[in-house]
């Protein structure tokens, strides 16, 4: 496909995406104003045929969404969790086309081959397979052509979803999850920041054995384009029926490559997505994709901390100040309570010193939506909520994670983990720690205030 052939494209896409959302908005407003019965589920299946042939960043805000409780109803969260990362790749032309625009004639000459069929191909971005002049194995990722404007276009789309869902579902006001939304959206279409992202990481995870970061490569950095070294290693779900012993040991090592960054030094990879990480054959982690790290206030990681003992202790004092400290204000008694199901709810694992399975009730459906649902739904009664936008990629992890450990089936002491983790916590050292990373990283990242 020719970079200026693009626009067409686009025109098409947004005109298929626009019909799909006017339909969602003309249907769902004659079920509120005219009682009309919406087939919810029919048409969040439509929904999900319409976006599930595009590449961009639609698709990639439909995977988000489908990891956040409550953002959008239950019909369009199992329908838009089906859409998967591996898009079709754009051919040789276009590889060719984009090497020349970001490293200029005679890229060729920087490596020994390039494999111009793509190994991967997501939502922004596709990944190719390539050998250093040093015989070493690379992965080069290249942006999909026009991308910032798609961005844009995709985040129209995605407010006036929300303002839809609002107009008929109050209880949770979303217009902090489309602003946070939106900056770590834009902020993946910068290469030279996730190149940043990934030196940070490995010296957060510097000292975890068993976490692998891919190590970006001089020369090979721009706004559009990543050369990193390729970490071997095969999808998670390739052992969903191993050992239990080797399902254990994966999940002890996600929750080491998730949550070392956070309560050490504030830092979470936003993104859960199962082709996020890949798993080694000593059973070690190679954590991928750094486009979606947030970093905390050291102050929020301790309203996290706060809430945790809160629950433990049932301190309903301590349990306020931990949801004031995230930034929700003007709670009721009620709300609280109402909060609170969540809190108990995410935290249950970590409440029981034993090793046990992350979600032990039988429950159907995605991980916390049967929680999330009864939460909602007494939020509607109260008058809803606004969640601070700190709040969406940390509850998405935990969620998302929560996924990934009920996939594998683990059983193991969730308790001593954390507790291991936090162990002499305070918001200073965190705040050192920090500091001291990103200097390491080389990079100035400065946390975003509440």
């Amino acid at each position: 496909m020719a970079e200026d052939d693009s626009a067409f494209g686009r025109a098409r896409r947004y005109a298929r995406v626009g019909a799909s959302v006017g339909g969602l908005a003309a249907k769902l407003g004659a079920e509120r104003m005219l009682g009309v019965k919406l087939d919810r589920s029919k048409h969040a299946n439509d929904l999900r045929q319409a976006l599930g042939g595009l590449k961009g960043p639609l698709m990639k805000v439909a995977q988000i969404m489908s990891t956040i409780p409550d953002a959008l109803p239950k019909e369009y969260v199992q329908e838009l969790a089906q859409l998967q990362a591996n898009a079709p790749a754009m051919g040789p032309a276009f590889v060719k086309r984009r090497m020349v625009s970001e490293l200029g004639p005679g890229w060729e000459k920087r490596f020994q081959s390039f494999d111009l069929q793509a190994a991967a191909a997501a939502s922004l971005g596709q990944v190719h397979k390539a050998v250093a002049l040093d015989g070493s194995a690379l992965a080069v990722k290249l942006q999909y052509p026009d991308m910032a404007s798609a961005v844009e276009a995709d985040l129209r789309q995605l407010k006036l979803i929300f303002a839809i869902y609002g107009r008929i579902d109050p209880a949770i006001d979303t217009r902090h999850i489309h602003a946070e939304i939106a900056d770590r959206l834009r902020e993946e279409l910068d290469y030279e920041r996730e190149a940043a992202h990934m030196r940070l990481y490995g010296a957060m995870l510097a000292d975890e054995s068993e976490v692998h970061i891919p190590v970006p490569q001089d020369g090979l950095v721009t706004k559009r384009l990543l050369g990193m070294n390729w970490l071997q290693g095969r999808p998670l779900l390739d052992y969903k029926d191993a050992p239990q012993e080797v399902r254990d040991r994966i999940a002890y090592n996600l929750f080491r490559a998730w949550y070392v960054p956070f309560y050490r030094c504030g830092v979470i990879h936003g993104d859960p997505h199962l082709g996020n990480y890949t798993i080694r054959d000593d059973l070690g982690v190679n954590l991928l994709d750094f486009g979606c790290v947030r970093i905390f206030p050291p102050k929020f990681v301790g309203g996290v901390i706060d809430l945790y003992r809160a629950i433990s202790t049932q301190d309903r004092a301590l349990a306020v100040h931990a949801y004031e400290t995230w930034g929700f204000a003007g709670l009721s008694n009620e709300v609280i309570d109402t909060l609170n199901l969540w809190a108990e709810f995410v935290y249950a694992p970590l409440l029981e010193d034993r090793p046990r399975r992350i979600q032990e009730m039988e429950q159907t459906g995605l991980y916390g939506r049967e929680v999330a649902e009864k939460v909602h739904a007494e939020l509607k009664k109260l008058g809803g909520v606004t969640p601070p936008r700190e709040f969406v990629f940390m509850d998405r992890a935990a969620v998302g994670l929560g996924g990934v450990f009920l996939h594998l089936n683990a059983a193991i002491n969730w308790h001593r983990l954390f507790h291991d983790l936090i162990e002499g916590f305070d918001t200073k050292g965190l705040e050192k720690r920090q500091a001291a990373a990103l200097k390491a990283a080389e990079i100035s990242i400065a946390p975003e205030s509440p």
